[in-house]
């Protein structure tokens, strides 16, 4: 925390309150096509590996999210690396001016390549970021003493955190390397304002760890983990919001600020029936679960 607030007092003070929220409008307007990429193909994905039940491994769950993950990044990453060159630029002596100036100016001095320079380390990040999400939702049982479903809203939000926390801890060493390559261009005041020179990602690493030591690969981790808590609060807030407003609107519960049952509606069916349901369409129908299949 101490590196987090003489960091943010240095760029109020050079740049301005405003400096906070630097490429701002280029992140908001990366996450719908990234949403809509994302969910797509991970649908698409998830259809293809379904048993006839409807059912699908967790290791092939992990693949699909996995690899829709990386095409949704791949779809956007040329707003990513404007992002990355917004923010590092000085916002009083400013190169770039907007998202659509940003990804021209990009183009037409450094060619198309430069709009996905560091996109394989997103590629190789999203291995250990996996890895950490798997390893923390695998035990949640363990973790609460209890099965998943029961889980409260604050214990989601307490396992998102989790999960965030330890995936990103893997990860990051990945992402401050692909931030740098982003950022360095040779068309930019002081090379676009990275630490240290390099040539290729392989170098990047290297020069990072002999200049700057192996800890220096987790700079900036502290203010992306402090961000964690309020991000998920905010996350869980808005999507608990939204499902009762659902809810509440196809006539499940009595009112969109309470989670109280309306009257007549049958809500007695349990956690696991719905797979009993499937199981039994898939026994007593056979090839026609192909059509249950379709259902879900």
């Amino acid at each position: 925390m101490y590196v987090v607030v003489p960091a943010g007092g240095g760029v109020s003070l050079n740049e301005g309150l405003r400096a906070f929220w630097k490429g701002n409008a280029v992140s908001c307007l990366r996450l719908f096509p990234f949403t809509a990429v994302h969910i797509t193909l991970y649908k698409q994905i998830v259809h293809l590996h379904m048993d006839e039940a409807g059912f699908i491994t967790q290791w092939q769950a992990l693949f699909a999210g996995g690899l829709a993950g990386v095409a949704a990044a791949l779809t956007t990453y040329p707003l990513e690396v404007a992002e990355t060159r917004l923010i590092a630029q000085n916002s009083r002596e400013p190169t770039y001016f907007g998202i659509l100036h940003t990804i021209s100016k990009i183009y037409r001095n450094e060619g198309l390549l430069s709009l996905y320079r560091g996109f394989s380390l997103t590629v190789l990040g999203a291995f250990p970021f996996s890895v950490g999400c798997y390893a923390v939702y695998m035990n949640l049982d363990h973790l609460w003493q209890e099965p998943q479903f029961r889980f409260t809203p604050l214990q989601n939000l307490i396992n998102g955190c989790v999960a965030a926390g330890v995936a990103q801890t893997l990860s990051y060493p990945f992402e401050t390397v692909k931030r740098k390559m982003q950022a360095q261009s040779a068309q930019l005041p002081h090379v676009g304002g990275v630490d240290v020179h390099f040539n290729g990602m392989m170098n990047c690493f290297v020069q990072i760890v002999r200049n700057k030591g192996v800890f220096s690969l987790w700079n900036g981790f502290t203010a992306s983990t402090v961000k964690i808590i309020p991000y998920f609060c905010l996350l869980f807030t808005c999507f608990e919001m939204c499902k009762q407003v659902f809810l509440y609107r196809n006539g499940y519960i009595i009112s969109p600020l309470s989670y109280a049952p309306a009257p007549g509606v049958d809500q007695s069916l349990g956690p696991h029936e719905l797979e009993e349901v499937k199981r039994y369409g898939k026994r007593n129908f056979g090839s026609e679960g192909t059509s249950l299949r379709k259902c879900w």
